[in-house]
């Protein structure tokens, strides 16, 4: 049987916890006041902007936007009426589409990105000043890359 958490244990997963569903709230309502785009909508074309030829397979931006396939779906649709984005069939297979940032939505990245610098820096940053912040950027990188395998329950790779 495992053992209970300590209480810094318990706190700190509490603390963390909220985090995940409170930062992408205050992150969004700040790019939404700001520049009147969503999160989702900027994590898009900032993935994009550093993406080879800032193309992206649909199914890649799937792993990179914490949205449904079909949600990722309507909002590449959105983004596409706005002429920043175009889709179109991969040429490596013929059946997957890519995504390829338009310079309109490259300018639109470029105009939101000092706006959305500044939140991160305020929001999250300065509550962070004084921590070993590589430190905590390979622990929170092994938090999101830890992997279960269904059959055993334990740590994958």
């Amino acid at each position: 049987m495992a053992s209970p958490l300590t209480s810094d244990e318990e706190a700190a997963w509490r603390a963390l916890a909220r985090v995940v569903i409170v930062l992408p709230r205050l992150i969004d309502a700040e790019l939404l006041r700001v520049d009147n785009l969503t999160l989702n909508e900027y994590t898009v074309l900032m993935v994009l902007s550093e993406a080879p030829n800032h193309a992206r397979r649909m199914a890649d931006l799937t792993n990179d936007v914490p949205i449904t396939p079909s949600g990722l779906t309507r909002l590449m649709e959105r983004l596409e009426r706005q002429g920043m984005v175009t889709k179109m069939r991969a040429d490596t297979d013929g059946r997957g589409q890519l995504a390829m940032l338009t310079e309109k939505g490259m300018e639109r990245l470029h105009n939101a990105w000092p706006g959305h610098s500044d939140s991160v820096r305020r929001i999250v940053l300065e509550n962070l000043s004084g921590l070993d912040l590589p430190t905590l950027t390979r622990a929170l990188n092994g938090i999101a890359s830890y992997q279960v395998d269904p059959g055993t329950n334990r740590r994958r790779g």
